[in-house]
């Protein structure tokens, strides 16, 4: 009875709910006034701060430059100066001399720029007074060759999962080259393993699974160990992973490309025995990052570690939803697959990225973390948002109109931890902004902050049913996810790279060769994301007027050139950051261990090293 009674009030409830919560309406939005959608005005306003920081970025570092070029003529003229000396007899070098002894030995009165009178400001030209001229607007960091003692066999460790990251880098946007290439030359070869639809997947699961992943984990051994406060729990465990993960994006791509797959879900298409290995590497991770941190010789678990330890659990929950066999078939299927797609980016990559942030921004810059609060607010809110947000891909599909509507809601909702996030990476940048003309870390941390910010963004606006309509399945997507995954988790872990790398093997690459790489990544992924962005949506509006389909395909030729064009760039940048890589990594540091005073770890989990000696090495 009360139960009857329950379902009754209930569906009482949902009666006063409008109809367009649960059911799809009729006819479609109307698409005449399309430039003034909220979605449309809003990606754009998105595009333009990309725009300006990157105009921001080039005149600091513009700035910096004539300023070395001042200071090299000012350095000629006193060389000059010093030659001219040589040519003067006695009596003109003692004239000079005595001049310049007046003028060092002078000192102001303290009184020339006031006096006694009352301070009066009657035009409002003085818009602040401090009383500590001391203390500098911006702070000032001098570049240091520091080198942070790491034991060797973490720094061994690091290094291997970044060169293993770097290679699959390499070769899977060697792959997305290759694909790019093949939309302006559709007839470049007849080879079945080289069909868009096999190296497609290819591509996607390399630089996912294989370079952001293993970059990742091992940027996070460090961190781990570092906040912390104490060794790795086991080098074997890391090692294990690490054969473990390889394996696993080495077999995928040989099956993928032999046209054995798990169907079209995206991101899975590994069969699962392949997938199986990564799974059992996360589960080793996950467990060695937490006994780590259960060792930790500090009270409070720094917020990096939160963000480290949710990505990588809440992602091993995933991957055993994404392959049970009951989530294979029918419009299951299709739901599962919008939670594992949108959990893997947002729960695995940009949770455990933003971990990396909390620890890498503020440690390059010397400086705490703006507000822990704040880091604390993101992780339970990306939590709570993120979690339900994979069904806006699949908007005016037959799934429920209601679970459509619940994935746009919790969308919007995501700009909560995403203004969170943002606000206190720049916040914690503040004050600091003259390090861009010292280096390439700031902007790399820079561009993926405001990526982070833009990116999801316009993904809530992306959300939206009247976007959605224009934009579904078409070349606008890409543009989104490489807006994300390229411009957010790419940016951020070079960024970490760069921060974390020459302090641990003592190696600092050429800035000209870090600059190279920075502009032409950034250069390429705007024209890249820019081109498909307006491609995509005359693609859209194509379709929506009954076109053939035949004419968006077309219609899309120059701005697939510019895709081509972009990705080009794009990938000769990863070429330069290979090279950096191999350049700081090239004569490492090991420190080898002093034989009377070694005390091996007596559980085998690693080595306490005491007065060491440095000798130089390769790997």
């Amino acid at each position: 009875m009360y139960i009857r009674k329950f379902y009754i009030s209930l569906l009482a409830v949902f009666s006063h709910f409008p109809k367009v919560v649960f059911a799809q309406p009729t006819p479609n939005p109307d698409t005449s006034n399309w430039l003034a959608s909220p979605g449309i005005i809003g990606t754009i306003l998105l595009i333009v701060i990309v725009l300006v920081i990157a105009i921001f970025i080039l005149t600091v570092k513009a700035s910096a430059y004539f300023t070395q070029l001042q200071s090299r003529t000012e350095r000629n003229k006193k060389i000059e100066f010093g030659e001219r000396l040589l040519k003067m007899d006695e009596t003109e070098i003692d004239t000079v001399l005595e001049k310049r002894k007046k003028a060092v030995s002078y000192r102001l009165s303290g009184d020339e720029l006031g006096s006694n009178l009352e301070v009066d400001d009657s035009r409002g030209i003085i818009a602040a007074i401090t009383h500590e001229p001391s203390n500098p607007l911006v702070d000032e960091k001098k570049k240091s060759p520091i080198t942070i003692d790491t034991p060797f066999h973490l720094k061994k460790m690091i290094t291997w999962y970044i060169g293993a990251a770097v290679f699959w880098l390499v070769f899977g946007t060697l792959i997305g080259q290759y694909l790019g290439m093949k939309f302006i030359w559709p007839e470049m070869d007849t080879i079945s393993w080289l069909s868009f639809g096999r190296l497609r997947p290819v591509h996607t699961n390399a630089v996912f699974w294989g370079w952001a992943s293993l970059a990742m984990i091992g940027l996070g051994y460090f961190v781990i160990t570092r906040t912390s406060n104490t060794k790795l729990y086991s080098y074997k465990l890391a090692w294990y992973a690490w054969w473990l993960m390889n394996s696993s994006v080495a077999i995928g791509t040989l099956l993928l490309m032999s046209g054995i797959n798990n169907g079209g879900g995206e991101y899975r298409e590994y069969i699962w025995p392949v997938a199986f290995l990564f799974a059992i590497g996360m589960v080793l991770t996950f467990y060695n990052f937490y006994q780590t941190v259960a060792h930790r010789k500090i009270d409070e678990i720094y917020v990096s570690n939160w963000y480290l330890l949710g990505g990588l659990g809440w992602t091993i929950i995933l991957v055993i939803i994404g392959y049970l066999p009951m989530y294979q078939d029918g419009l299951g299927e299709t739901v599962i697959q919008g939670y594992y797609m949108h959990q893997g980016v947002g729960m695995w990559f940009m949770t455990f990225t933003l971990g990396l942030i909390y620890y890498y921004l503020p440690s390059s810059l010397n400086k705490p973390i703006y507000s822990y609060s704040l880091g604390v607010l993101a992780f339970w809110t990306q939590m709570l948002f993120y979690t339900l947000i994979g069904t806006h891909h699949f908007v005016f599909s037959p799934l429920p109109w209601w679970l459509q509507t619940v994935a746009i809601v919790f969308s919007a909702g995501m700009l909560i931890p995403v203004v969170a996030g943002t606000t206190n990476f720049l916040m914690t940048m503040k004050g600091s902004w003259n390090e861009i003309s010292k280096s390439y870390v700031l902007p790399f941390f820079l561009v993926g902050v405001v990526f982070y910010f833009v990116g999801s963004a316009q993904g809530s606006l992306q959300a939206f049913r009247f976007t959605n309509f224009i934009w579904h399945f078409t070349d606008f997507n890409v543009a989104h996810s490489h807006m994300t995954m390229y411009g957010i988790i790419t940016f951020i872990l070079w960024a970490c790279v760069y921060a974390i790398l020459p302090k641990i093997t003592g190696r600092e690459p050429k800035q000209i060769m870090v600059g190279m790489h920075f502009w032409m990544a950034f250069i390429g992924l705007f024209a890249y994301m820019v081109s498909l962005m307006v491609g995509g949506t005359m693609k859209g509006l194509s379709w929506i007027e009954g076109k053939p389909f035949i004419e968006s395909v077309i219609l899309m030729t120059p701005f697939w050139l510019w895709r081509a064009i972009g990705g080009t760039l794009m990938f000769i940048s990863h070429l330069l950051f290979a090279y950096n890589f191999f350049y700081m990594t090239g004569g490492q540091r090991k420190t080898m261990l002093n034989p009377k005073i070694n005390r091996p770890d007596p559980e085998n989990r690693g080595t306490i090293y005491q007065d060491a000696r440095n000798e130089t090495v390769t790997f």
